[in-house]
């Protein structure tokens, strides 16, 4: 009797370590999540055009969010401890980095650094001018990409080199003549960014100060560093059955500038 009731004692204590060890599995995993996510890389799902053709829309990417340092929005739901950055360094003009939209201090944006503090920017006749120069762009093969009402089209294309150095490609689906090819001089004020999109008929960003205007450095959550997973507009992730067809398989592994 007295065997049975031990045998019984050790089944149960082998129960509750088990469930135990498996509970304190998981919690170490989603510890180790958690720290990577915040400190390290975080996946970033692109989900408009504003960037086409350096990113597309079903692109997955890894942004590093240790590159400009950490701000309060480098932790989940900006809950960080603390105000401003700490190691924390400016981001370079031509960098593509996630950041929080000024507006609402939660809604996460990808796009390219054009100005930085003190820089003026200005879009005339489609044309970009940092500083009071225009910036140099080369026209190369058209890029075919969808317009406002989903119609194939082939946009123009150019290869710009900012004052940086930085060369990077833009598409303008109007040509010259789109919303924002036309914008009065805008002075990037001290601890700000001036953000656009390389899609430049089909970008919400800093040409536009109802809807975003200059982004704090403080906003800043990370740079964009390599695609890892691509799937093409439309298709479904979890229908891994299509993936042979819908992967965008020459986007894989592949470094973003």
């Amino acid at each position: 009797m007295m065997a049975e009731l031990e045998k019984t004692a050790e089944k149960k204590k082998s129960s509750k370590d088990g469930l135990g060890g498996t509970i304190r599995v998981f919690a170490e995993a989603l510890i180790i999540a958690l720290i990577v996510r915040t400190f390290l890389f975080q996946p970033f799902e692109i989900p408009s055009g504003s960037l086409i053709p350096t990113l597309e829309i079903g692109d997955y990417l890894f942004v590093s969010k240790y590159s400009y340092g950490y701000s309060r929005y480098s932790f989940p739901f900006g809950m960080g401890p603390f105000e401003g950055r700490i190691w924390g360094s400016e981001p370079n003009q031509g960098d593509i980095v996630v950041f929080k939209g000024p507006k609402d201090n939660s809604t996460d944006f990808i796009k390219r650094v054009i100005g930085k503090s003190g820089d003026t920017v200005q879009m005339i006749d489609g044309r970009l001018y940092i500083n009071d120069k225009m910036v140099e762009r080369q026209p190369i093969e058209p890029y075919e990409t969808k317009d406002f009402f989903g119609n194939t089209i082939s946009a123009p294309r150019y290869e710009e080199t900012l004052p940086s150095g930085v060369k990077h490609q833009i598409i303008e689906i109007e040509g010259d003549r789109g919303s924002f090819d036309n914008t009065p001089k805008y002075e990037v004020p001290p601890g700000h960014l001036f953000m656009m999109g390389d899609n430049r008929d089909n970008s919400a960003d800093s040409r536009d100060m109802q809807s975003m205007g200059f982004v704090p450095n403080e906003n800043v959550e990370g740079k964009a560093r390599w695609v890892f997973f691509s799937i093409a507009d439309g298709a479904r992730v979890w229908e891994f059955w299509k993936w042979p067809w819908s992967i965008r398989w020459n986007r894989l592994f592949t470094s973003i500038t």
